[in-house]
């Protein structure tokens, strides 16, 4: 078996810990999750980086020998990309994400990312012989049951870009600074680690995220699917005894991404202790807390950009019954009294 030196690792392979010498392989597979190395064919000025396993971003030149794994993309910003029906050596497909989530691209909004970064499959990366897959390195398994009885601090958003990051940051801060032990959990969305690295920046005791189920993807995936992962990382981070789990959803309550899915949970519904919904907009904002009542997990909170000053905020509380909470306000902070009343209760 031929031996291949592999220049970039992509972030969503992380838990297979592979080395820069790795086996090469001509036995392919399509499987979301199938690792591969590929060579960039060109270069780029605008989405040109790829997130390594700790978490640094690197410059992609053309030549570059990635490690990556197939998946999907469904992104409102980004590229739209789909698993390739076949696949074979010399193959190209692109460069879906900044994780290394390859795939066939057929849709990007090019005014923002470019034309999406064409790859040359040089082979599948094997083990033993075996060709891997991220999901042979998982670190917790989808469950049937949700066991914990923890309580959740839930992020929604409208879409991506939203805010939901930023405010999940934010209220991890401030909750870990008075003492409470968060974990934190990414649930869906596409591979990369960024997210859940800023949770752990601020003190999460735990952290995992759908890629530790062995999930290079969560777009497109059926419902009970997506149930299984949520179920199985909420009772992974319960092991340690958090006094909450802070979920941080990616892309919106209207994507392909398996969000409504699982907050129709009923199971997880009755944990939830805070739920904050993210939106640009004030239109955004109405809709998101009108869908999170009628799916019976209403909004406690409404942040993001359309809190940035009191046009947006005044509107939300005359059409919502949530409080309003600006990420970059930090004294605005009255959703802390329905937290502590909820957590000593």
């Amino acid at each position: 078996m031929a031996k291949i030196h592999i220049d970039k690792i992509g972030s969503v392979t992380k838990n297979l810990a592979l080395k820069h010498t790795e086996n090469l392989t001509s036995k392919l597979s399509c499987e979301m999750g199938t690792v591969l190395a590929v060579q960039v064919l060109e270069d780029k000025t605008i989405y040109n980086e790829l997130e390594l396993p700790s978490g640094r971003m690197s410059k992609l030149k053309k030549g570059d020998i990635l490690a990556v794994a197939l998946g999907q993309r469904m992104a409102l910003k980004g590229f739209v990309g789909k698993l390739p029906t076949s696949l074979k050596v010399d193959d190209v497909i692109h460069l879906l994400n900044m994780g290394g989530v390859a795939g066939e691209c057929t849709s990007a909004n090019r005014a923002e990312v470019g034309d999406p970064l064409r790859i040359r499959v040089l082979g599948g990366i094997a083990r033993g012989g075996k060709l891997l897959n991220i999901k042979q390195a998982s670190l917790f398994k989808p469950a049937k049951t949700l066991k914990s009885d923890v309580p959740l601090i839930v992020v929604t958003g409208t879409s991506m870009d939203s805010g939901k990051t930023t405010v999940a940051v934010e209220i991890t801060k401030t909750l870990t600074r008075m003492g409470m032990k968060l974990a934190g959990t990414k649930l869906t969305g596409v591979g990369a680690l960024r997210d859940i690295y800023k949770m752990q920046d601020y003190g999460v005791c735990d952290s995992v995220s759908f890629v530790d189920c062995g999930i290079a993807s969560t777009a497109n995936i059926e419902a009970a699917q997506m149930m299984g992962v949520a179920k199985g990382a909420l009772n992974h981070l319960s092991k340690g005894k958090p006094d909450a789990i802070i979920i941080e959803f990616g892309d919106g309550l209207m994507g392909r991404y398996g969000v409504r899915s699982i907050l129709e949970d009923k199971d997880l519904q009755k944990n939830v202790m805070l739920h904050i919904g993210c939106a640009s907009d004030p239109a955004g904002a109405v809709k998101l807390a009108e869908i999170c009542k009628d799916i019976g997990l209403p909004l406690d909170v409404v942040s993001g950009p359309v809190t940035d000053n009191e046009v947006g905020q005044r509107i939300i509380k005359d059409h919502t019954n949530a409080m309003v909470y600006n990420a970059f306000n930090q004294n605005n902070n009255e959703w802390l009294d329905l937290v502590i009343a909820k957590w000593a209760v």
